[in-house]
């Protein structure tokens, strides 16, 4: 009971207020993976990451005209498949991630372009285990990208994203190299506070 009415004060305060200076909002959309070969698991079997989708969830907080700071959880369905054959089994990866954000206009503006850079863990969830049980592989690294805030109304606003997070690849494999990139585009609403 306590939660709804604070939900609803921060709906009321978001109509009643000229200028928001936070946003909590859910964006769907996919997860495409760049230099996504990931080793061998034997002398013949290599592993790539495939493609999934993607649900994210974040809170902006936009300290000043045009700066802002953003924490969120980002979940992809995607999947691990061996090079040269269609087999392919989910592999979930939870993320979470801070960015710093610089806007092109400033706060209060209808359309809001931002750049936006910061660092993340990835855990890795293997197929037939659960994050739950401390079976996945975390990996940490960086993220930059950008997107646009479009206000629809003094309450809601619809966000474009594009992000491209780096990190080392995981899983114990033999022949791993180089950094795994997890590209995020998505598009979704936010809700003004």
């Amino acid at each position: 009971m306590r939660a709804a009415s604070v939900v609803f004060l921060l709906c009321a305060c978001a109509g009643a207020s000229p200028a928001q200076v936070g946003e909590v909002s859910l964006s769907f959309g996919e997860s495409l993976f760049k230099d996504n070969i990931l080793g061998f698991a034997d002398a013949v079997t290599q592993y790539k990451m495939v493609n999934g989708f993607r649900i994210t969830a974040r809170l902006t907080l936009n300290t000043k005209r045009f700066i802002g700071h953003e924490f969120g959880y980002g979940y992809s369905r995607s999947k691990l498949g061996i090079v040269g054959s269609s087999e392919q089994v989910g592999t979930p990866i939870h993320q979470g991630f801070y960015d710093f954000l610089v806007y092109a206009t400033p706060e209060g503006s209808r359309i809001r372009p931002f750049a936006a850079g910061g660092g993340q863990f990835s855990t890795f969830v293997p197929p037939g285990a659960s994050v739950a049980y401390g079976t996945g592989t975390t990996k940490y690294g960086g993220n930059f990208g950008g997107g646009i805030k479009v206000k629809l109304n003094s309450m809601f606003a619809l966000r474009l994203d594009f992000r491209d997070y780096a990190t080392t690849k995981p899983f114990d494999l033999a022949g791993k190299s180089g950094a795994l990139q997890q590209i995020e585009a998505s598009a979704g609403l936010g809700l003004y506070f």
